[in-house]
């Protein structure tokens, strides 16, 4: 498992260690050590998945302060870009966002610590997304920016994307007041 920095301190690039023949391959998923060794110490107490057709975006979501999640992601089929907003005050990347392409091919896993906003639009149909979080899910603590901020200026691979009611009326960056 190879696990590299982001700009934005605490998000996380992990790319395992495949190990390929002609039967399939096998590869650690999950590894406590290694991943706390890179500084996530979290304690994951939920895992999440949904399937998604082509074109639908979820996002951009977090909790608030004290049922705030760290998320470890990944897609188990198909593919998504995935993005991160940061979202805590005293960061120097407050409002800042990255992504990163997740598919089924590369592996990869994308954690992201607490303060960050999360979102993703798949690109291929029927994708399993899988989260590990941090913290249970509680609906009073549900917050999200609207996915499409200018302010932001994420790069969807859709200009149409399939949103859910909830997501089409959501924070703008600028009139954000962070828990975090």
């Amino acid at each position: 498992m190879h696990i590299e920095d982001c700009f934005i301190a605490g998000v996380k690039i992990i790319k395992p260690k495949v190990f390929s023949d002609d039967r399939g391959y096998f590869y650690e998923v999950f590894n406590k050590k290694l991943l706390a060794s890179a500084g996530i110490d979290d304690e994951f107490v939920q895992y999440n998945q949904s399937l998604s057709s082509k074109n639908v975006l979820r996002g951009l979501h977090f909790q608030v302060p004290p049922f705030a999640q760290a998320k470890l992601v990944r897609v188990l089929l198909g593919s998504v870009i995935d993005v991160v907003v940061d979202i805590r005050k005293n960061s120097p990347t407050y409002g800042q966002h990255f992504s990163i392409e997740l598919n089924e091919e590369n592996k990869i896993m994308f954690y992201m610590p607490a303060g960050m906003a999360h979102g993703f639009i798949t690109t291929s149909d029927n994708t399993i997304f899988t989260y590990f979080v941090s913290n249970y899910y509680e609906k009073s603590a549900e917050g999200s920016l609207f996915w499409n901020d200018s302010d932001l200026n994420i790069q969807w691979s859709s200009e149409n994307p399939i949103i859910s009611e909830k997501d089409q009326v959501q924070n703008f960056i600028k009139d954000f007041k962070t828990p975090f």
